[in-house]
């Protein structure tokens, strides 16, 4: 009778899925159990590296604490009573990232590393795991953040670069198109001397605004009211010159217009795409999903070699302004249930709806206005 009751606790353990989580070491289990093991009277994380314990052996526990109240002690390589690898391992990221952050210099990889007391390759995958970036993509991005603001709030170009931490402007200036957009002395102006041609329209999903820089379309943004849509451009370009778009330019609209009414047509409209290195690879990745499918944030981190950095990428599609076109309406929740959008979520299913069957767009828009 004892045989037949251990061999049910064996098959019971093995269908548990958290015998499931140990075997595969899943890190999302982390914190939500651990096991103890009868042979050796240790408890450990499902995470944890030592050699997997037969499972006859295993028991599973809620907590630490009680593991330890059946008599068993902490394991020394997961340290379940502790912080988990991952948790110190995104503690020390965070470190670096605030040092990056307030350094006059960009650091090396070398210094980074000397700081951390990981070794530079090591170092290197956990960073761009953590972040998505690696160390000098994150300096950069940073650097990016302080010649926008040095630009605004120095007395001159040249003071603001170097202020920014550019070790010459020349090596600025070969950046700066693709950062600001614009010449550093029209950002510095708020835009001043550059021109912005919108126009406002109507479609399916309400009303649209699309506006073009030069380099290509800066802005398509969907709503409830036009004002709205307009104040929120020139919010965006405070000091620019926005001048209302002509019948050429209404062609134009029209184009993002059918694009909005069929978007699994796919489009070859000429974008003006401005964000961070980070920014810019979430939204690269989100143009090579085909019409009609969609993936989780998780994956898409996955998909640019960031895994862990969700937030990051939501963070990503929210500050996209080029409704649509950088369809970032083709990510939803891990279990497919559709979630924020800047524009609405009903906006977002009506998209994907129609994504789902491009044969069958929408009704036309009433036209730009």
């Amino acid at each position: 009778m004892a045989s037949a009751d251990k061999q049910a606790g064996i098959a019971a353990t093995q269908t548990d899925p958290r015998w499931i989580a140990v075997i595969g070491r899943d890190p999302a289990a982390d914190g939500s159990f651990v096991y103890s093991v009868a042979s050796t009277g240790i408890y450990c994380r499902p995470t944890c590296p030592s050699r997997r314990p037969g499972v006859e052996q295993v028991a599973f526990h809620a907590s630490a604490t009680a593991a330890e109240a059946a008599g068993f002690r902490p394991c020394r390589r997961c340290t379940p009573d502790g912080q988990s690898l991952t948790e110190k391992h995104a503690a020390t990221v965070a470190e670096l990232c605030r040092f990056i952050e307030t350094a006059a210099q960009a650091p090396t990889l070398a210094e980074l590393a000397a700081r951390s007391g990981i070794s530079a390759h090591h170092l290197h995958r956990l960073f761009k795991a953590t972040t998505g970036l690696t160390p000098r993509a994150y300096a950069a991005a940073q650097r990016a953040q302080r010649i926008r603001h040095q630009l605004q709030h120095s007395p001159t170009v040249t003071e603001a670069i170097y202020g920014a931490g550019y070790n010459s402007s020349g090596r600025f200036y070969e950046e700066a198109g693709q950062l600001l957009g614009m010449t550093p002395s029209d950002y510095r102006a708020g835009g001043a001397d550059s021109t912005i041609r919108f126009a406002l329209g109507e479609c399916s999903l309400g009303s649209i605004l699309v506006a073009h820089s030069g380099r290509g379309i800066c802005s398509i943004l969907i709503g409830d009211d036009p004002q709205t849509l307009a104040h929120d451009l020139q919010d965006r370009f405070p000091a620019a010159e926005l001048i209302g778009g002509d019948a050429g330019f209404e062609q134009l609209v029209a184009r993002v217009v059918g694009l909005v009414e069929a978007p699994g047509l796919g489009h070859d409209l000429p974008l003006d795409i401005r964000g961070t290195a980070f920014q810019q690879r979430v939204w690269q990745a989100l143009c090579e999903i085909p019409p009609g499918g969609t993936v989780s944030y998780s994956e898409l981190a996955r998909r640019i070699g960031s895994t862990g950095s969700a937030r990051a990428v939501a963070g990503a599609c929210a500050a996209n302004v080029l409704a649509v076109a950088i369809p970032c309406h083709r990510v939803v929740r891990n279990d497919g249930s559709l979630s924020g959008y800047r524009w609405g979520v009903e906006r977002k299913r009506a998209l994907l709806e129609r994504e789902a069957a491009p044969q069958l767009p929408g009704p036309q828009a009433a036209g730009a206005a």
